[in-house]
């Protein structure tokens, strides 16, 4: 029987401190700050004093790895902020681009890893307990003994959700080890992104990670900019290292004008975008552009392919990139073609964009479905 692939995703762990408004699996804060568990939400394990080092053999998977934030699966903990005076309760959600990425890789059959650091207080004992139960490996997460465990509040002004990403948190100071070089040797695909890049001590060791990579390795460069945490050296830099890069059709044109090169405003201005970067950017193989309800477009150097996107009654739209991401990385390992690629990426993204939260629970009939689907 054929090896799963290793998928790696390194970078920021995160709880996202959201309103609470019927999301399941999380712990709620009331009106005092305190946290109290869902009837649905199983009771914390304690924190080890140290994950156990090593991933699962070569006879058991290959990899797959993430690099990036992790949190957004409902949690809060007395340590969460005060809910504002008109708010009686907030929920803290697992997720996070890394995490929702490498569950939905796991997922879809892939040895899937997070290389991310997390504080030694009671978000991290819950990221840990949450995670536990998902096709994810987390036995080469990092505790950090000093820095807390990423959290972000998140506010909706119209339905558009606007994120206070608190610093510094342990995901700034990623530390690569003789484990986590092991890893990258022998990844199939790694993901990062730029957020996880905000400090230095993190960005070399996201980009240390990405170049010891095999040259057949896919490196996704996550494109996700949230202000001020990205630059144009960070963009330049990560382009330079993948093979792969998603971004979503607001983000192509922030991207162009970072590093330089023209925006058309045009019909045609993501695609003819997508040629620039494959022309400035020797390594990279394919430019994705995801466009929310209206699908995607694939563009690489020899052909493109555009994808209008299913219709689907969006719950919260939380993690759906990040799905995306993941079933594009799932098929290019396959050999898959562009549109195929294209209707992957739209099924699952569309999927979780139907649910709440960003990882939710995935029924062995829906996913053969899905998978069906794509390759009938």
């Amino acid at each position: 029987m054929k090896e799963p692939h290793l998928i790696l995703g390194i970078g920021e762990l995160l709880w996202d401190i959201v309103p609470a408004g019927g999301q399941l699996g999380g712990v709620c804060i009331d009106e005092t700050g305190l946290a109290s568990v869902r009837d649905d939400e199983p009771a914390a394990k304690p924190l080890p004093s140290s994950f156990p080092t090593g991933v699962v053999s070569p006879e058991e998977a290959m990899p797959i790895g993430l690099f990036g934030t992790l949190p957004k699966e409902p949690i809060a903990p007395a340590a969460l902020p005060q809910p504002p005076p008109h708010e009686t309760a907030r929920v803290a959600l697992l997720g996070g681009a890394p995490a929702n990425y490498t569950v939905m890789a796991g997922r879809l059959g892939n040895h899937a890893a997070i290389l991310s650091r997390i504080g030694r207080d009671h978000l991290g004992r819950l990221a840990a307990d949450k995670l536990d139960p998902l096709p994810v490996d987390t036995s080469s997460l990092e505790i950090d003994p000093e820095h807390a465990t990423g959290r972000v509040t998140v506010e909706f002004a119209d339905g558009e959700p606007r994120y206070t990403i608190h610093e510094p948190a342990a995901w700034d100071f990623l530390e690569i080890s003789d484990e986590w070089a092991r890893l990258a040797e022998r990844a199939n695909a790694i993901c990062f992104g730029s957020l996880a890049q905000r400090s230095t001590p993190s960005r070399q060791t996201v980009q240390t990670m990405a170049a010891l990579a095999r040259s057949s390795c896919i490196r996704v460069f996550d494109v996700n900019l949230r202000p001020p945490f990205f630059s144009a050296g960070v963009i330049q830099e990560s382009l330079e290292l993948a093979t792969v890069v998603k971004m979503n059709d607001a983000e192509l044109p922030q991207v162009l004008r970072l590093l330089g090169l023209a925006v058309d405003e045009d019909a045609a201005q993501l695609r003819r975008g997508a040629e620039r970067l494959l022309a400035e950017f020797p390594s990279l193989q394919l430019v994705a552009v995801t466009r929310g309800n209206r699908g995607s477009l694939l563009v690489a150097r020899d052909e493109w392919h555009d994808h209008p996107g299913f219709p689907v009654k969006v719950a919260d739209g939380i993690g759906a990139g990040d799905a995306f991401t993941a079933a594009l990385t799932h098929y290019m390992l396959r050999g898959a073609p562009l549109a195929t690629l294209n209707e992957a990426g739209n099924r699952w993204g569309g999927w979780v964009a139907s649910q709440s939260g960003a990882m939710p629970a995935l029924p062995d009939a829906v996913r053969d479905a899905i998978a069906a689907a794509i390759e009938p």
